[in-house]
Formats: C-alpha cells, structure tokens, sequence
C-alpha cells in the first residue's frame, strides 16, 4: 500500500470514529434529556399520575424518616452531594439520570469491544454504520421491555402489562437503575475472570476492579448481588468439587473478592430481615405462590419477557458451550427465576415481591448477552433470514418498551 493509500484509509478511520462518537453522543443527550423530564415528573409530580419510590428517596436522602429501610447509601450519597447545589427533589432527578446513563456509556463501550471490529470487517463499504448500530443498541437496552398488546388486550393469565411479567427497565425503580451500570460492570469482570482464574496468572487489578464493582453495586441496590453470588458460587464449587480440589488456591482468591460485599450484604441482612418483636422478617420458601399474586401464568410470563433471549438460543444453541459470557447469562438467569420463584420475604414485605428486582436483572442480561450473539451472527453472513427473524424480535421488544415508556411518561400507571 502507497503513502497516499495508508493516509486515506487513515482518514477514513477517523472519519468514521468521529461519526460514532457525534452519535453516540446526540443519542446519549436526547436519552438522558428525555429520561431526566421522566425521573423530574416523579419527584415533582403526584404518586397517582407519576407513582414511584422517588417521594421516600428524597426523605431518605436528607436523613428524614421515610418509613421504609435503604441500607445501600450510593444513590442517597451522591443525590445528597448533588442536594448541596440543588433543590432536593431535583438533586434525586438528576442522581437517577447520571447513574442511568452512565449504564448507557457501559454499554457502548462494550457493544464497541466485542463486537464493533467484527461488524466493520463484514461492512467494509459501510463501516461507519457499525458504531451507529451499537450506538442505538445501547440506547436501545435502556428501553426494551416485556412484550404485550396494546389498548388493554392482555393474553391469558396475564393480569397486567409489567407486573407478574416484569421487564428489563422498570422505569418506576430508581434505585434499580442506579445500580445497574456497577452491576454491568461486575459482570463483565466476572466473565472476564471466570475462564482464567484456574489456570492463568490473573492480574491483581482485574480481582481487586471486580470486587469493586460488586461492592458498588451491593451497596446500590443488592439485587443484583443476590443472583451473581448465587450463581458463582454454584459453578465454583461444582468445577471444585470436578477438579478433586486441585483448584483449590485459585478459588479461595476469587472468593476473597466477595467478601467485602458478604460483609455489606451481611450489614443489609440485619436491618431488613432480622426478625423484630411483633413482626414477622425473614426469607421464606414458596412455590410460586408470591408470583401467582400477579400471573395466572408464569411460562406464558416468561414468554413474553423474554422473548428475544429464548429466539435467540433456539437458533444459536450451540453458542452455549464455547461461548462464556452466553453461558453465564443463562445461568444466572435461571438463578433468577428460581429466587423469584421460590423465595420471598416474610411479613408485610410479601406481597413487594422484592426478589423481582433480580429476576428483571437476569433478564437484561439475558437481554445483553443474546445480542452480542445476534451480533456475531450477523457479522459472519451466514443464514440472513434467521438473523433477520432474530433482529425482529428484538425490534418488538425495543417497540413495547418505547411504548410503554411514553405511556407512562404521560402519566399511565406502570404495571
């Protein structure tokens, strides 16, 4: 290749990465102006027109008494730093808003990693269009939601739009959405550790970064925690157990990472559910019976909250065995269902449902995992028509999730 031909593909390049990143950054404006009027509406507006936690956050935030118990600080932290310039309702708005686009930013960076060389090479006459695609994938996971029909139609058993299925993005949960891009970030790292731990030399920053990720996203909201602890927890003991304890070492370390959240899980434990004088607290084990409040079928509620995830694996089952990151997802979003399936809290916090809140993440990243698939997929060329059934399904869910997100920015009741 002549100088002149190396300078015009360098160009090319630049012009390329300039367009993704002026896009990705439109994009992430309008997302995070349209998302802040949303989280505004909640602290201003009332409980029946924008309802939310958001009243009891903006209590919690200033110490006051909000007659519930928030023992993860993060999200009260920097609302109450960003309180020291603002109105406290707004500083709760504009908290909700960085922390929910900041899982965006996440995002991009790791539709960019993982998938962004392989899409340019299979574009090589388009390749400015591959950023643009992962750029509104990112943006796109912020709104996907459960599948439903519209104008009050529901299917049978189906009782309501988002409660008794549930949805990646419950967009009435700040403190969901705060966690998220901590908990995005723990699971890239667990990923990234859990093929190497056994038998390669893991860098001392990669266990201490995950660690702290984890910890973050404990200390935000732990719902999160509950169902990767859970899940790791499982698959570490089973290849020790297959090992004959040969991996014995190297396990103990990464189990060191997650004591730090053990401890704050353990601190969260004592102020929810221990059990009080005249009150009854604890985990309790069911079968179905909380999720039955709200589904008069559960299969036909995984259908359609995860819809895309099961099309996915249908066509690229084989993906399951060599693909890490793929299989983990699955496996934590079976962990998922299974707490919220069978476990629930005793007392008055029964019919919360709170072990929802890790189901719905098993969900997304179910949700985020499946793409990266379909990514790969579509890179390679191979069968068109399924990739195209497959990129379909996630436009359904992308479509009821802009719906229902402008429903209920109008006022609508979320469930």
């Amino acid at each position: 290749m002549t100088v002149v031909g190396k300078e015009k593909k360098t160009l090319k390049l630049n012009i390329d990465k300039a367009i993704d990143i002026i896009f990705f950054v439109v994009l992430l404006m309008v997302v995070s102006s349209v998302t802040y009027v949303h989280f505004y509406n909640q602290v201003y507006g009332s409980q029946a027109a924008h309802h939310s936690d958001m009243k009891a956050y903006i209590l919690e935030m200033q110490g006051l008494d909000s007659g519930y118990s928030f023992p993860y600080p993060i999200f009260f932290k920097l609302a109450a730093f960003i309180h020291l310039f603002t109105a406290p309702e707004t500083a709760v708005a504009i908290a909700t808003v960085l922390l929910n686009s900041f899982s965006m930013i996440i995002l991009k960076l790791a539709f960019n990693y993982f998938a962004l060389k392989d899409l340019k090479e299979a574009w090589r006459e388009k390749r400015w269009l591959a950023g643009i695609l992962l750029s509104v994938l990112a943006g796109g996971m912020l709104f996907v939601s459960m599948l439903y029909l519209p104008n009050e139609i529901y299917l049978p058993g189906i009782r309501f739009k988002y409660m008794g299925v549930f949805s990646p993005n419950p967009f009435h949960n700040a403190t969901y959405m705060a966690a998220r891009p901590f908990s995005i970030l723990a699971f890239l790292w667990y990923v990234k550790l859990l093929p190497q731990y056994e038998e390669k030399e893991v860098k001392l920053q990669d266990y201490l970064l995950f660690a702290l990720f984890l910890l973050l996203a404990t200390m935000t909201k732990p719902s999160f925690t509950l169902i990767l602890v859970g899940t790791a927890g499982i698959i570490m003991l089973y290849r020790m157990i297959r090992s004959k304890f040969r991996n014995f070492v190297p396990t103990v370390k990464l189990g060191l990472c997650f004591i730090p959240t053990f401890i704050d899980l353990l601190y969260q434990y004592k102020g929810v559910f221990v059990p009080e004088e005249g009150a009854e607290r604890g985990v309790g084990f069911c079968f179905g019976e909380v999720w039955g409040l709200y589904c008069g079928n559960i299969p036909f509620a995984v259908g359609l909250a995860m819809g895309f995830p099961l099309l996915v694996l249908i066509l690229n089952w084989k993906q399951l065995k060599d693909n890490v990151m793929y299989r983990f997802s699955w496996q934590m979003y079976l962990m998922s269902f299974a707490m919220a399936f069978l476990l629930y809290e005793k007392g008055f916090r029964k019919p919360d449902f709170n072990f929802s809140w890790g189901y719905m993440y098993g969900i997304f990243f179910a949700f985020f995992a499946a793409l990266l698939v379909l990514l790969k997929v579509t890179a390679e060329k191979k069968n068109r028509i399924l990739t195209a059934v497959q990129w379909l399904g996630f436009a359904a869910h992308l479509g009821c999730g802009i719906y229902y997100f402008l429903g209920i920015f109008k006022g609508q009741m979320y469930y």
